[in-house]
């Protein structure tokens, strides 16, 4: 009975964390390649003002939530994309997976700039935050 509930409780702290998306697109203001951890809303609205200053600012619950965002940098066509796939708790850190998408070489594209981004809310967390590029 107690390694049951040992097993449980190491699923519930270990287990992948519900992610919400609160903005995904090819166009931000953010022209630099990047991670970001937001846990504030003083943070966020900073984010949001460098991030998209022309459109309202997403609600979120910062007393329950944090932002994640990862922004792909200034790319010369389409056809690039950033995204979270997942978020999970470990040995008191938050590892969050994500997949960058270029075009195949040789594809043909739209010649536009683009600066895909993603940015989801998690559960709030104090822990350090990691990144993981996955295939």
């Amino acid at each position: 009975m107690t390694t049951l509930l040992g097993l449980l409780m190491a699923t519930v702290l270990q287990g992948d964390s519900p992610i919400r998306t609160v903005d995904k697109g090819e166009h931000s203001q953010v022209g630099l390649e990047q991670h970001l951890v937001v846990r504030t809303p003083t943070e966020w609205h900073t984010l949001w003002q460098r991030h998209a200053p022309d459109r309202s600012e997403p609600m979120v619950d910062f007393s329950a939530d944090m932002v994640i965002g990862l922004f792909f940098g200034s790319r010369n066509t389409a056809g690039y994309a950033i995204e979270v796939v997942s978020a999970r708790r470990e040995a008191g850190a938050t590892i969050v997976r994500y997949r960058q998408r270029q075009p195949p070489r040789g594809a043909i594209t739209a010649q536009v700039i683009t600066s895909p981004y993603h940015l989801v809310s998690i559960a709030r967390s104090s822990g350090d935050v990691k990144f993981e590029k996955v295939e």
